[in-house]
């Protein structure tokens, strides 16, 4: 058989076995390098064997048998108690869905830094090796080593237990889990074009996101980030034109993708449909709004801004309040949402934001104050946190200066 042929089996059943297997190893041994040597172990013998065996008829199931053997030779060698040998022994070959459910759940455990519970997320869930870990991070392959080892240290040192917590524990350590993906999803989806060391990671987020649904099927809010990503996502074929970011009603809506419309959306019916909806799925539910609008005129922002109101009450962070701001200047006029971001001028999350002097300079234009609209959209450019958003914000700006110098 041809290497490339292996490698596009490995590949794929890599992508899809690799964290059931590390997951299995680590609930069975402890030891979370042992699990992660034994399984790339496996996958390198597989490179050797498979060109002249043949790929056997359940890889799987083979690369499993293959890192359990792998792990029991190493603890043999290293005369582990018979207990655990016998346990690793008698385990058999099926692997347990809550092994890759505890593995997110520890991998995203809040006594890890941010970076440490994304890192450790991509590289052991997701499957990356540490060097497109540490492009995605935009830093070398050895930084990126010694986050990741300090990360299994800490889980160490802090007896980090690798389970799905029980009730009442799991619904805020859920709401840990899927931040950390909807960070992964907002690192990708944000990137523009040139950026394709980052733009991968929206995918890899969804993708993760399904895992969760799959292995959650009873819980809402799972379901309400993957329809919240979906519907976000769908719009990307138009959210940048030549000249660089597009904004929402601007965009042409007949590139949207509809398939994945289609997808979140019945995602998102489903999460209603259960109860009292949590964060992630009333920000679904504002997606959804956008995605049935055939033109943007058409969006219905008094609704936006009534969802946006129960997400105050949910998670009553400046942000949230911005952009209520935004929806109820979008739905009563400008000065009601002038009215509103006033308040939030002495904000300290907000002093370095781009978005806010940008809404604000928006609704400046709208009330027809064109010169203090050029001032503001200056102020958000030198907040832009990229170029091509930079360049977007000053084209803005000219724009405010030119329609000020046609007014009386």
């Amino acid at each position: 058989m041809s290497s490339a042929r292996v490698a596009e089996v490995l590949a794929r059943v890599q992508r899809a076995e690799g964290s059931r297997l590390v997951a299995r190893l680590i609930r069975i041994t402890g030891d979370w390098s042992l699990a992660e040597d034994c399984v790339q172990d496996a996958i390198l013998r597989a490179w050797e064997l498979w060109p002249q065996t043949g790929v056997p008829e359940s890889p799987g199931a083979w690369l499993a048998t293959t890192a359990k053997n792998r792990a029991l030779d190493r603890w043999r060698r290293a005369r582990v108690e018979e207990g655990k040998l016998r346990l690793l022994e008698s385990e058999s070959e099926k692997s347990e869905p809550d092994d890759r459910l505890a593995l997110i759940f520890t991998c995203c455990h809040p006594a890890l830094p941010l970076e440490g519970r994304v890192a450790l997320t991509l590289r052991t869930v997701a499957g990356l090796s540490t060097a497109e870990v540490a492009r995605a991070f935009l830093t070398s392959e050895d930084t990126m080593t010694r986050r990741l080892t300090r990360a299994k240290a800490k889980i160490e040192e802090a007896g980090v237990p690798f389970q799905v917590p029980d009730q009442p524990w799991r619904p805020e350590r859920l709401q840990g889990v899927l931040g950390v993906l909807y960070l992964l999803f907002n690192q990708g989806n944000d990137a523009g074009p040139g950026e394709a060391d980052r733009a991968w990671l929206g995918d890899e987020a969804i993708r993760l996101a399904r895992l969760l649904v799959e292995l959650l099927p009873a819980e809402t809010e799972p379901a309400g980030a993957l329809a919240l990503m979906l519907l976000t996502r769908s719009r990307r074929p138009a959210r940048f034109d030549a000249a660089g970011p597009v904004t929402l009603d601007l965009q042409d809506r007949t590139l949207w993708d509809r398939t994945l419309v289609a997808e979140g959306q019945a995602l998102l019916d489903d999460a209603l449909a259960r109860g009292e909806p949590g964060p992630y799925t009333l920000q679904a539910a504002i997606a959804g709004c956008h995605s049935r609008a055939a033109r943007a005129e058409d969006t219905d922002f008094a609704l936006i801004a009534g969802l946006y109101r129960r997400l105050e009450l949910l998670n009553p962070t400046p942000v949230v309040r911005l952009n209520r701001a935004v929806a109820v200047g979008l739905s009563q006029g400008p000065g009601a949402g002038l009215a509103l971001l006033d308040l939030l001028a002495e904000e300290p999350s907000l002093t370095g934001y781009h978005l806010y002097p940008a809404a604000r300079a928006d609704f400046l234009g709208k009330a027809g104050r064109w010169a203090e609209a050029a001032a503001t959209w200056a102020q958000a450019a030198r907040l832009a946190p990229s170029d091509h958003e930079r360049r977007f914000l000053e084209s803005r700006r000219a724009s405010a200066l030119a329609r000020a110098a046609q007014s009386p």
